[in-house]
């Protein structure tokens, strides 16, 4: 352990607010445990203590630093935010300068709230479009016409519409789920109801890949990995409980329409 100056109470106190909060947006944007916990360590400790230690689960963080053999703990609730890579960039891109002396607590605080304050980076129109285009191209690629390239682009648009709207609103993303695969999945049963394409069921199997959790699955293996086995095991139950409303979506969806089946 590398000893420092002694930060008094105040600085000390400063310092641990810091690297929680910085921990704090990391993990609730989608960023793997050993990173969380690499930042609080790197940053905390770039600030004037002498370590850090954190202990992180699904949904909470709680860290202690040490000073001059003075120990502050402090713990903070952690929600999910949705995944946002720039976010976590951006936190990371803070402890490197924080290591290099670059920037001070007062700045870090600054950086911090800028950074949680800040809009989404991307209009949500252009990832509706975004998102319309990429499931209708599977499609396409798996060998559906142009009419059905169609009817997936307005069935996975739409459902990324109804998904942004619902997470505005703040429900449960279970229920997000839920209802996004049943709007997709109606839309796209119109390719099959009315014979649209040579391969109408594509549509509808391509419509609800926007709400396939990859990002979860792959948190969840890599904590598991890397040895934070109950956060990875919470990460894995989560998306579990996704993938299970995705299918609830689409059943729900065929009753009310009648078509059944993707083949």
């Amino acid at each position: 352990m590398t000893v420092k100056p002694p930060l008094s109470v105040d600085a000390q106190d400063e310092v641990t607010r810091m690297a929680l909060w910085a921990g704090q947006l990391l993990l609730q944007h989608g960023a793997e445990t050993t990173l969380v916990e690499s930042a609080i360590h790197r940053l905390g400790c770039a600030l004037g203590c002498d370590w850090v230690d954190a202990a992180i689960t699904a949904n909470a963080i709680v860290i202690t630093t040490t000073s001059n053999e003075r120990f502050v703990t402090k713990a903070r609730r952690v929600v999910d935010r949705g995944i946002d890579m720039r976010r976590v960039s951006d936190v990371e891109r803070l402890c490197v300068m924080a290591e290099k002396r670059i920037i001070d607590v007062a700045e870090v605080r600054r950086r911090l709230r800028f950074i949680s304050d800040r809009a989404r980076p991307y209009n949500r129109y252009l990832v509706v479009l975004m998102i319309g285009l990429s499931c209708a191209a599977f499609s396409r690629l798996a060998g559906g016409d142009w009419p059905v390239f169609a009817v997936t682009f307005v069935a996975s648009a739409a459902a990324m519409l109804v998904r942004q709207e619902i997470a505005h609103k703040h429900f449960s993303p279970l229920i997000n789920f839920t209802v996004a695969a049943a709007v997709a999945t109606s839309i796209a049963a119109l390719a099959s109801a009315f014979r649209l394409g040579d391969k109408p069921q594509l549509a509808m199997v391509a419509s609800v890949l926007l709400l396939v959790p990859g990002f979860p699955f792959m948190n969840a293996i890599s904590d598991m990995v890397k040895g934070h086995v109950n956060v990875g095991l919470a990460r894995w139950t989560f998306a579990l409980l996704l993938s299970t409303c995705v299918a609830l979506g689409i059943l729900l969806a065929m009753n009310l329409t009648g078509v059944w089946g993707w083949i």
